[in-house]
């Protein structure tokens, strides 16, 4: 099934809005020489294990005392501004930026599947561009809107992801990676571009696909993202926002039909083994998403500038006044052309229920969401003090649900249709540093009106640092506690093949986080523990089930990288326990290993990498998936694990150019008992061949 163009009209509202905030924008343009800066937590997303850096001190000179530079912001420093090009995200909580690393470095350039490049991986169906789910508890998405696509969360785009960049001229990125056969490809294809208007103001766009025509019968997959981004950021007013689309267009197979075709058997042609939804059924998953999104900030000291300040405004009293707004919508369909069962089959029907249609099913679910926040942040007198910033803010989110119930069901599924929900909340922040060796936070979110009515998040983290010879060491902690309401779909759904109305007690779950870090000697040491109660999961009847009891689950986790010469031995393993595996399954242990050897073939020109990357984890009662819903559940038939998975690469950076040649999954059918199952019924792709490159230009 083709992907359709998707027409998106501009609400009302929306449009009512951006010509009320006009006003607001002209007056970022103020000519003023008092710079505001915020501190920036200049972390990396990156897999590195570098330690964060909180409250760096930002310098500023008055314009009339030295030529004015080319970059003048709130948001960075002299350090930062010296740079060519660089990157950051946004929060829309309070419109504070996150400095991220640029992906321009060899570093783990052979790690392609945006699912395994954090912490140790994913289970997946073992197609590119299919439905993933992470072996790390702690990293499994728990969406609270839009719960039908979390399943896709690696190939999803949201504002909280997207990257701005300033650049002295423009930059592009391209990014290119294919293997296999023509008739079972795999691509992966990555565009961005980024063009200055000014010193302070800049747009980008970026694009992205995903997808494979799969090893394996009806298993073709492709997920894309689309989004144009700006960003102003003066000295006194910034804004950042844009415009994402995020569109997969996914076949279901359902799985093989009996492992043991892979396990026992060799066969030579992978799409002949038969699989549970074969091409007469013709299922298929369809996602739509749009996402509108701003947030900007205007900042007023509260009183002049003396000399004795040093001319910066980190060091008086000042207020910020912002405001943000993210108007979201994601549509999915499921579709198939299988019929209700007449009870002579030979094989146990793929579905058992067909409430709306026996001769095939096409359902359609759609939900929206508009949140508004308005935000005032007060710096009390001293930004790097032991009170260093104060954010209160206020919020409306307003959710819209649509889905379609036949007449004679709504006495028990209830009516279905259009249904608005609305929650008005609360949220505050308080930051401090008593010195270079010790910050804090606390965080609280309140749902005080409304659907979500009750719900609260509170949190703090205390971060202790320490320095040998000016070498970090950090000790960061945090503990949070959450009352939440379960996601509308969860309690509400009515389809072909599944239904359910709930009514779901809210889930309660403290937090507690320790890491502790050594940069300098790659070295990251982490644990989690999390306790909940009347916990919301996909069951063993596949549909939603919450569990009366406290669930516990701890994770403890380990990165070590060892450098010798040129040899790196870089290790990541976690190990997990789990009060209940059939509520929250967990591998034991689960590792991901990279040996590789670097060196110059010519020094400062062309840089060679030569290794093996492994993953492996313990058997346990893995996630079976339900194409109809979308949904990974547990059950408890089948261990998956105890196989390792081995890549062989060769990657290389000349100039600008990353080249890589990739020999995935090498050792399967040589040992390891052909045991390449991460979700029941869905093989691993088996050994192939992969070429890739990625050129950064900037002219």
């Amino acid at each position: 099934m083709g992907i359709t163009r998707v027409r998106t009209y501009l609400p009302q509202g929306l449009l009512m809005a951006l010509l009320l905030l006009l006003p607001l924008v002209g007056r970022g343009q103020n000519n003023g020489s008092t710079i505001i800066r915020y501190p920036v937590d200049n972390s990396s997303s990156n897999s590195s294990g570098l330690l964060p850096s909180q409250m760096i001190e930002r310098d500023t000179i008055d314009k009339a005392r030295r030529p004015r530079k080319p970059l003048e912001s709130f948001y960075f420093d002299d350090s930062t501004r010296a740079r060519r090009i660089f990157s950051w995200t946004v929060s829309l909580e309070d419109n504070n930026i996150t400095l991220q690393d640029m992906d321009t470095t060899i570093a783990e350039f052979q790690r392609d599947y945006p699912f395994m490049r954090e912490n140790v991986g994913s289970a997946s169906l073992g197609n590119l561009g299919g439905a993933t789910i992470p072996l790390n508890y702690f990293d499994r998405p728990q969406f609270q809107n839009f719960s039908f696509v979390q399943a896709w969360d690696a190939y999803l785009m949201t504002p909280e992801r997207i990257l701005f960049y300033n650049a002295r001229m423009p930059y592009t990125n391209i990014s290119y990676q294919m293997s296999g056969q023509r008739a079972k490809e795999e691509q992966l294809f990555h565009a961005v571009i980024s063009q200055n208007i000014s010193p302070s103001s800049s747009f980008n766009l970026d694009y992205n696909a995903d997808g494979m025509k799969g090893q394996y019968a009806q298993q073709k997959a492709l997920d894309r993202y689309f989004s144009t981004n700006f960003a102003h950021t003066g000295k006194r007013y910034a804004i950042h926002g844009g415009y994402i689309y995020n569109v997969g267009d996914i076949q279901e197979n359902g799985g093989i039909q009996d492992m043991r075709d892979v396990t026992d058997t060799v066969m030579d042609m992978t799409d002949n083994i038969p699989v549970r939804l074969d091409a007469s059924a013709n299922a298929h998953n369809l996602y739509k998403g749009n996402t509108f999104y701003w947030t900007q900030s205007y900042g007023i000291p509260l009183r002049r500038q003396r000399e004795s300040d040093d001319l910066t405004l980190s060091k008086i009293p000042t207020i910020f006044i912002g405001q943000s707004f993210q108007y979201t919508t994601f549509r999915k369909t499921y579709s198939d052309d299988l019929t209700a069962p007449t009870g002579t089959e030979e094989t146990p029907p793929f579905y058992e229920n067909y409430y709306i249609r026996t001769d095939g099913t096409s359902d359609s679910i759609r939900q929206s969401m508009m949140d508004v926040k308005l935000f005032v942040q007060l710096q009390p007198y001293n930004r790097n003090g032991a009170l260093g910033l104060v954010t209160a803010g206020i919020g409306n989110e307003t959710n819209t649900y649509n889905y379609f119930v036949p007449e004679v069901y709504r006495g028990v599924y209830g009516p279905g249709g259009k249904q608005r929900k609305n929650s008005i909340y609360v949220y505050g922040r308080l930051e401090g540093a008593v010195s270079r060796y010790l910050q804090w936070s606390a965080n609280a979110k309140l749902y005080t009106i409304g659907y979500r009515s009750g719900d609260f998040d509170l949190g703090g983290r205390l971060s202790l640092s320490a320095y040998i010879k000016e070498r970090p060491l950090t000790l960061d902690a945090s503990v949070r506690f959450t009352l939440r309401e379960p996601d509308f779909w969860q309690q509400n759904y009515f389809s072909n093949h599944y239904a359910w109305s709930n009514r779901f007690s809210k889930e309660k779950t403290t937090l507690i986080t320790a890491a502790f870090r050594v940069p300098d000697v790659g070295l990251e040491l982490g644990g989690n523990y999390a306790l909940t109660k009347d916990k919301v999961y996909y069951g063993l009847n596949v549909v939603p089930e919450q569990y009366r009891e406290m669930l516990s689950v701890m994770g403890l986790y380990l990165r070590k990288d060892f450098r010798i010469g040129g040899l790196h031995l870089n290790h990541r393993v976690l190990m997990q326990w789990s009060s209940n595996q059939t509520v929250a399954p967990v591998p034991l242990l689960s590792a991901d290993l990279s040996y590789f050897y670097g060196f110059d073939v010519v020094k400062k020109v062309l840089y060679l990498q030569i290794g093996i990357d492994g993953r492996y984890n313990t058997a346990y009662y893995a996630y079976a998936y339900d194409p109809a819903i979308a949904q990974f559940y547990t059950q408890d038939q089948v261990k998956l694990g105890n196989y390792p998975s081995l890549d062989a690469f060769v990657s290389a950076k000349w100039k600008r150019l990353r080249l890589l040649l990739k020999l995935q999954h090498w050792n399967c059918n040589l040992f390891g008992g052909n045991r390449y199952f991460e979700v029941v019924n869905y093989p691993q792709n088996r050994m192939m061949f992969k070429i890739g490159l990625s050129w950064a230009f900037y002219d």
